[in-house]
């Protein structure tokens, strides 16, 4: 199951490489077999950023670990690593900062720890509201014109910024928080948005994140479809969202092989009907059959 990213097709399940790298990570080791054991089990679209990281002395720490990784696995196909711009991270916080000089040297930074002289998909991280939206996402695309990223990308971004940003240049991707339990991205209209404009999206936190993983992997519907189709709830929620459009793709965190394994699992699992519309109404949501994939 593949979806089109910008000009690139990419499987509908990567890998978000966060867990490896903010509190509490694994030991650099262990992290660095999450990377291979990624590749080794096809995955083509990483997502990291500079960010992913324990504070503002150790930006970079996900990009570096993405990179050694790929350098040692070396064996030639083509992995989308898609990073991102516009935080800080002093004393851990997280902090918007989409200046263009800080835009432009967070690129540059990137670049550096991934190894690379040009990134795949950059995105900017989140919206900055002390500085015009159309500046940030101008600078992304004075970087794209400059080589220094392929592709351009958002995150964090409201229905109304994609259209503002579409108005400026090719974006390929959108970025928000989307899973069974928190459907934000369609009820606010940002789904719908990426789908006019031809842009993917796609989902992080898809399995909830640390506050409500265990709420939504502990669902009564899920659980149901889980057993009964021989299978974690945590892939049949990752199927579940693919099903809703061709235009998602989603990135689960893992830090653990057996959940990676899990999550990948949701490319091959297709719903039958009678799941899938179970699942429909315990998760409130109603869409048109001949938009399901």
């Amino acid at each position: 199951m593949s979806r089109r990213l910008g000009t690139v097709s990419v499987p509908a399940v990567g890998w978000g490489a966060m867990p490896i790298s903010v509190p509490p990570r694994p030991s650099e080791a262990d992290a660095l077999a999450m990377v291979k054991l990624a590749l080794d089990l096809g995955v083509e679209l990483i997502d990291t950023a500079d960010v992913y990281c324990r504070d503002d002395d150790d930006l970079g720490h996900n990009e570096r670990l993405i990179a050694r990784g790929l350098a040692a696995w070396g064996r030639g196909r083509s992995v989308l690593v898609a990073t991102k711009g516009g935080l800080r991270r002093p004393g851990g916080a997280w902090v918007e900062d989409g200046r263009p000089e800080a835009l432009r040297a967070a690129c540059e930074a990137s670049l550096r720890a991934l190894g690379v002289e040009q990134i795949g998909l950059y995105q900017l991280h989140a919206p900055d509201p002390d500085v015009p939206f159309a500046d940030q996402v101008g600078t992304l695309f004075d970087l794209q014109s400059a080589g220094k990223i392929a592709q351009v990308g958002l995150s964090n971004v409201s229905a109304d910024q994609l259209r503002e940003a579409v108005a400026l240049g090719p974006i390929a991707s959108v970025q928000n928080r989307m899973n069974p339990l928190d459907l934000g991205a369609v009820h606010d209209g940002v789904l719908a948005a990426c789908e006019a404009a031809g842009v993917a999206f796609i989902a992080y936190s898809p399995v909830g994140g640390r506050e409500e993983r265990a709420e939504l992997l502990g669902h009564p519907a899920l659980l149901r479809a889980a057993r009964e189709l021989d299978v974690t709830a945590g892939t049949v929620a990752l199927a579940w969202l693919l099903r809703l459009s061709p235009a998602i793709v989603v990135i689960p965190g893992a830090s653990r092989p057996e959940n990676l394994r899990a999550n990948l699992a949701a490319l091959e699992l297709i719903l039958p009907d009678g799941i899938g519309h179970s699942l429909d109404a315990a998760f409130g949501m109603i869409h048109d059959d001949a938009a399901c994939v």
